[in-house]
């Protein structure tokens, strides 16, 4: 027997936060899995062969992208399984409580690596009589790296599926290395550089400590929120934590269903493309991910799997310097008059901050924060670049229309105009520039505000790798992100093939949203630990 969670309220102050479980949890993943995985289908395609799951995922359906104004949970899944005697992967499709409806199929590509898979590349190199040794006497400690695969081709134009490892040197006398575990040979690479190509093992070592501690993707959980002041209704939106967040690389912790004050703000709201870029190609380019939960520091009540309501603020990596915590999923607390949700990712060295705070007024401020832990590629200037993607559906999800603000104004004497066809802008803070989505029915409106911390695409040293600022696009759900594997390549966001020069007046309107953050941990300020970013999106006579 399956027990159902309760709903549960929480008063800070003058507000009252009420968290609702919603759709499947971890525990039918796990069921799933060992369900198809023995299912005889699955059996008759591997044959026996040595294999492993990598990934399960709740998927959504082309009819699930369509918009509704009351969500339905997803169905349909899809488990990765990955074949080592066959060096493919294996696509189980199905249908929750139905074991009739399965699709296999395979495919060459290489998924990203599970901690499962990781720990059984571990396992190969303390066979190995020198690594193993230093491993086994803790003068080297397994940390994943950037990139998470080796992608050589063989002479015949494929690639065995090959593992990297770093290897971190906890003294003088052992040495930064990077290695590749061939999990189809089970052998071990090692490269004259002491690194594959596109990353780097020598000293220094920069960042702050590895910690090595458990991750979380592929996790199933959702919740709804709502939030009341007073009595009064302010927010109500579903929260998906990053383990189960939408896109091929995941997106973060994601909105979706935003209304406030009983009207629609947004459809979803998400960052589904995160790259980053390298001075002097140092390291990288890499195309990270966005769904792998890392540890945070979050004290108090756990109110549904993967969520936890905190009578204090949770510390991230930003705030409290260390990569230790207590707690996988997302943080909720009360700040002041917002309501604020927080959650850590990674993707191999690097440490990522999703947040989003919802304040008692109506604004909303989604906020990206970037940090890294100990590796020799990070001691080099490197910029990372997150895009937002915002569904605005402003009280109905057509209807709605975009104008820019500029100071001084670009078009006549008016500082607003409206942009009737889809495009890129830049941000150009130089005319104060923001952008107001309104609808044009009950001219309701929310403006998108950018922070100075943002910076600006063409400003960039590594200009042309970010491509753009802000993209204003008209609803497609198929365009949930450009569909570039984290493994790579190319590395560089594709928005640009999203512009069709469709209308976008009076319609259901994007927004991309881009932010560029340089690391440089020469520049930090001691006690500073990264940075974060974002835009501010505020009500306007709502």
């Amino acid at each position: 027997m399956v027990r159902i969670p309760q709903p549960a309220t929480r008063r800070v102050d003058d507000l009252a936060v009420k968290v609702t479980p919603w759709g499947p949890g971890p525990e039918v993943a796990t069921a799933v899995s060992r369900a198809f995985l023995a299912h005889p289908l699955v059996r008759k395609t591997l044959k026996g062969a040595r294999h492993r799951l990598l990934s399960f995922r709740l998927v959504e359906t082309k009819a699930d992208l369509e918009k509704r104004r009351i969500p339905l949970p997803a169905k349909d899944y899809r488990g990765l399984i990955f074949d080592y005697r066959n060096n493919r992967t294996v696509l189980v499709d199905g249908r929750l409580g139905d074991r009739k409806r399965l699709v296999i199929s395979e495919s060459s590509l290489q998924p990203l690596t599970s901690q499962g898979e990781f720990d059984e590349a571990v396992k190969i190199l303390n066979g190995d009589p020198e690594i193993g040794r230093e491993l086994h006497e803790k003068r080297l400690v397994p940390y994943p790296p950037m990139p998470p695969l080796i992608l050589e081709e063989l002479s015949d134009g494929s690639v065995e599926r090959t593992v990297a490892i770093g290897l971190l040197p906890t003294g003088k006398e052992a040495r930064h290395e990077i290695v590749g575990v061939n999990m189809i040979r089970r052998t071990i690479r090692r490269f004259e550089t002491r690194a594959p190509p596109g990353s780097a093992a020598h000293n220094p070592i920069c960042g702050l400590p590895y910690a090595g501690q458990s991750t979380a993707s592929g996790v199933p959980g959702q919740v709804w929120v709502t939030v009341s002041q007073g009595g009064a209704l302010l927010w109500k939106f579903l929260v998906v934590r990053p383990a189960a967040s939408s896109g091929t690389n995941g997106s973060g912790i994601e909105l979706r269903y935003v209304d406030y004050r009983g009207k629609r703000v947004l459809y979803r709201a998400h960052v589904p493309i995160l790259n980053v870029k390298y001075d002097n190609n140092a390291c990288g380019p890499y195309r990270d991910w966005q769904d792998q939960e890392g540890m945070i520091q979050a004290t108090g009540t756990n109110v549904a799997p993967g969520f936890r309501f905190c009578p204090a603020p949770a510390q991230t990596i930003l705030e409290s310097g260390s990569d230790t915590g207590n707690f996988l999923g997302v943080a909720i607390y009360v700040q002041g008059f917002e309501v604020v949700l927080v959650s850590e990712m990674q993707a191999g060295w690097y440490r990522y901050i999703s947040e989003w705070r919802l304040h008692a007024d109506g604004t909303i401020r989604p906020r990206f924060g970037f940090s890294a832990v100990q590796s020799s590629c990070v001691c080099s200037r490197h910029h990372h670049h997150a895009y937002w993607r915002f569904d605005f559906d402003i009280r109905t999800a057509g209807n709605n229309v975009v104008r820019e603000f500029n100071d001084p104004p670009i078009i006549g004497s008016s500082n607003w105009h409206t942009k009737y066809y889809e495009i890129r802008r830049p941000r150009d803070p130089s005319r104060k520039r923001k952008w107001r989505i309104e609808n044009t029915v009950s001219g309701e409106a929310y403006e998108l505000i950018p922070s100075p911390g943002d910076g600006v695409a063409t400003a960039s040293p590594d200009w042309p790798f970010p491509r753009g600022d802000v993209w204003i696009l008209r609803y497609r759900g198929t365009e949930l992100d450009d569909g570039v594997v984290a493994t790579g390549p190319p590395y560089e966001a594709n928005l640009d093939g999203f512009l069709t020069g469709e209308p976008i007046y009076n319609q259901d309107v994007v927004v991309w949203y881009a932010t560029h953050v340089t690391h440089d941990l020469s520049e930090e300020p001691p006690g500073s630990f990264g940075h974060i970013t974002g835009p501010t999106l505020k009500p306007v006579t709502w």
